[in-house]
């Protein structure tokens, strides 16, 4: 499959790249690793006229520690790097383990932070060839009005499938966005929508260019289910963070990714185990309210009994690991 016709800027600095996004706008694509953004382009998905490269740009690779104790870590940053980052094993193992999981030791050589953060929506309808999308009609991710998952939906169901985005919205990361009007810092939990189409609240002159964690000392973890060890993308995931220790607890969060449009954000389950404990019970009636949190799942790429069971598990999985820490 060949790559739609574009031109390739590979810029110098992040002052050179943001001028780049505001000259282009809607034109104009980031690239970083270009491991999702690149086949995506082969298969059609995209059709930018303008491809902004910001690999090699150091302002954006390193990873920083910050007076409050925190760390501030470039979008740019390769996930390999990361992975094997002592501070980030040390202090932040939950998130060490979501850079783990991105698919191959191949692709993590080459993704992004940033990328992995700003990861497109998958829909099992579109993330086909364009041969095969032929016998469709063009939906809201292929510049159509409709949503073959959802008929009568009047946004796109594709799902959010990104894994360091769950453990950093449990560490309480905070985004840093740039064009050349300046910065704004966006918590993470607050980045994502409920659209598969505009899934971010990125604008098309903006880039992520930082991350930054604040000093954590909860107990925290990560855990996904995938088809095979290798596989980027998966079933479900979780990550979750609690204080105190062993079954004593009084603040628990819990996020479940690759099940919608956005990572979802557990609150009755949390507040069961905030209020009673990580007691084997108290877990019980946490699993017992996930499915109902959930609400409608769609557009999936296994069955959906399948998915609301797999959801339990992973969460009774990660509660578990909590209490065990």
């Amino acid at each position: 499959m060949l790559l739609p016709d574009h031109s390739y800027v590979k810029v110098d600095s992040l002052e050179d790249c943001l001028e780049r996004l505001r000259e282009n706008g809607e034109k104009a694509m980031i690239v970083a690793g270009g491991t999702d953004v690149i086949f995506n382009m082969r298969l059609k998905l995209f059709d930018p006229e303008v491809v902004v490269s910001l690999r090699g740009l150091e302002e954006l690779e390193k990873v920083e520690e910050i007076a409050d104790g925190g760390l501030r870590i470039g979008a740019g940053a390769r996930l390999a790097d990361l992975a094997e980052n002592p501070i980030i094993n040390s202090r932040y193992p939950a998130f060490a383990d979501s850079i783990r999981a991105v698919a191959s030791t191949h692709i993590r050589n080459m993704a992004t932070l940033g990328g992995n953060i700003c990861l497109q929506t998958r829909c099992a309808y579109t993330n086909n060839s364009e041969q095969w999308r032929e016998g469709l009609k063009t939906c809201y991710k292929t510049d159509g009005n409709i949503c073959h998952v959802l008929k009568s939906s009047t946004k796109c169901h594709a799902i959010n499938n990104a894994d360091t985005p769950l453990a950093l919205i449990v560490l309480g990361a905070v985004l840093t966005i740039q064009n050349t009007d300046g910065s704004r810092d966006v918590p993470i939990a607050e980045f994502y929508s409920e659209d598969g189409m505009d899934n971010t609240m990125l604008k098309p002159d903006e880039v992520v260019t930082f991350i930054t964690i604040p000093e954590v000392t909860d107990r925290t973890t990560f855990l996904k289910i995938a088809p095979r060890a290798g596989m980027d993308f998966s079933i479900a995931a979780v990550a979750a963070r609690c204080d105190g220790s062993g079954a004593d607890v009084s603040k628990v969060t819990i996020v479940l990714g690759s099940l919608s449009t956005h990572p979802i954000v557990l609150d009755k389950p949390a507040r069961i185990v905030s209020e009673k404990g990580l007691t084997d019970d108290a877990i019980a009636e946490a699993v017992e309210q996930v499915r109902e949190e959930l609400g409608e799942l769609t557009n999936l790429f296994s069955r959906t009994v399948y998915k609301k069971r797999m959801a339990n598990v992973i969460v009774k999985r990660a509660l578990v690991a909590l209490r065990e820490m």
